[in-house]
């Protein structure tokens, strides 16, 4: 029994030096890296525009957009200055978040409990996945939103009045979607029900939009990828699979105790 019970003490004392080392030295390790890493990713969402204290126009981006489908619709859309940035800047400002919540415990910082550890890692894990489901879930809009947004607007030479314009951005790719619409007539025998929120509408969806109502009668998707979008979409893959890592093996610890070390 005395034997026993020196041998799971000796095992205990190894277990809590094992413990403190990776509250102290390598949970700082984690933290670097996630910094670095996420440095990177905001690299990638800087956008190129003019404004106060800079020279010379808006840096432009030409994006080369295609269909797959059968009517192998194909542009190019240049943008200038940050015409689409809404959800560029919402990840981006959700990865600085992080590397706030991570710059906030520098290498000074003693780390007491695992607890704080795992607390640190979901707020930023929370960060993360907002960022990355900025760029993963584009945005459900009506039509008449989609016609208030001014996109359509935003074109040069202007668009034809009977086309309406998304511009959005899924996953790495940036999308733009054209629907053709034609107007409805007061007479019209069709039953008018005005569509709700989609990312892609279909044709046959209705609107009112002013004085008229409108059918959309044909849809036309093109998109491109955009690499530095995947980059950024890789970092954040990247930085919560290290999260969950850390998150990890702090928990093993706690199974070797009957009460929590942390």
């Amino acid at each position: 029994m005395a034997t026993a019970m020196a041998a799971t003490a000796a095992e205990r004392a190894v277990l809590e030096e094992e413990f403190r080392w990776l509250l102290h030295d390598e949970v700082h390790a984690v933290l670097r890296q996630l910094q670095d890493i996420l440095k990177e990713a905001s690299l990638r969402f800087t956008l190129p525009c003019s404004g106060a204290g800079t020279e010379g126009p808006a840096k432009q981006e030409n994006f080369i957009l295609g269909s797959c489908s059968t009517d192998q619709v194909k542009g190019v859309l240049t943008l200038q200055g940050d015409a689409l940035s809404q959800a560029i800047q919402d990840a981006r400002n959700h990865v600085s978040q992080a590397i706030y919540l991570l710059a906030n415990r520098d290498e000074s910082y003693q780390f007491r409990t695992g607890a704080e550890v795992l607390k640190l890692m979901d707020a930023v894990m929370l960060q993360l996945t907002r960022a990355r489901n900025r760029l993963t879930t584009p945005a459900t809009l009506t039509l008449p939103e989609i016609a208030a947004s001014g996109l359509t607007r935003m074109f040069a030479p202007a668009l034809p009045s009977d086309l309406l314009v998304n511009v959005y951005i899924n996953l790495n790719k940036l999308c733009l979607t054209v629907y053709q619409l034609h107007a409805l007539q007061p007479n019209s025998t069709k039953n008018f029900r005005p569509a709700g929120g989609a990312v892609l509408h279909s044709p046959g969806a209705m609107f009112e939009w002013g004085s008229q109502r409108l059918e959309v009668s044909h849809v036309h998707k093109v998109e491109c990828v955009i690499p530095w979008l995947n980059d950024a979409l890789v970092f954040f893959t990247v930085s919560l699979q290290l999260c969950q890592q850390l998150k990890d093996k702090i928990s093993v610890f706690s199974s070797y105790w009957s009460y929590r070390p942390f």
